[in-house]
């Protein structure tokens, strides 16, 4: 699974860092922006899929698994 995150659509609710902590961080305002690559490791599939949808602003993006 990978994801990307559209700080452009990002309101600052901050229910993402909630959910999935290692993938996103908050900055002072409560913006979100992305840990890492947006690389879900498998352990983590569930509290990233609830941050994403989770999402008020619908920020978080599930990108196309790449063709073998």
């Amino acid at each position: 699974m990978r994801i990307r995150l559209d700080r452009t659509l990002c309101d600052g609710f901050g229910t993402c860092a909630r959910h999935a902590p290692g993938y996103f961080s908050l900055d002072d305002w409560g913006y979100a922006s992305l840990e890492g690559d947006g690389v879900v490791d498998a352990a983590d599939h569930a509290g990233v899929t609830r941050a994403l949808l989770d999402c008020p602003a619908h920020a978080i993006i599930r990108m196309p698994d790449a063709e073998s």
